[in-house]
């Protein structure tokens, strides 16, 4: 049987939308009040998928207690609170933006999850923008 099994989290985090090959003006009209120079935060909302087939053994995709310690140590408690442009070492290289941080979501909890299972994440930047990404 194939399911799939949801969990959400939610964490808080700061960012500046800004690429330095873009002259101030470009940046400004491009992020506009996202290219705020002393930054602005938000309260992410996220939801991470993961999809597979349930063990007959145990009737489960997926321990929840083991997706909940992975969402808590590989994505709280590395953006929770932080500074995203400066204090993560993605966003050095990266424009944190909502589809970049769903990227950078997904490599991680894609590093400790089994390869046999899918797994997609929803990330909402405010209750009406949200951006989905599940490695394609």
């Amino acid at each position: 049987m194939r399911i799939t099994v949801c969990r959400r989290a939610h964490f808080n985090a700061a960012h500046r939308l800004h690429n330095p090959e873009l002259s101030t003006a470009e940046n400004a009209a491009t992020f506009g009040k996202c290219n705020n120079e002393y930054y602005h935060g938000h309260n992410y909302e996220l939801i991470v998928h993961v999809t597979g087939d349930v063990d007959p053994k145990t009737g489960y995709l997926i321990d929840m207690k083991v997706l909940r310690d992975h969402i808590k140590r590989e994505v709280e408690d590395y953006l929770d609170h932080k500074n995203l442009n400066v204090q993560v070492e993605e966003f050095k290289t990266l424009n944190p933006t909502a589809e970049h941080i769903a990227y950078v979501i997904w490599n991680r909890l894609r590093s400790v999850l089994s390869a046999d299972l899918e797994l997609k994440v929803t990330l909402y930047e405010t209750p009406r923008n949200y951006v989905e990404y599940s490695g394609k």
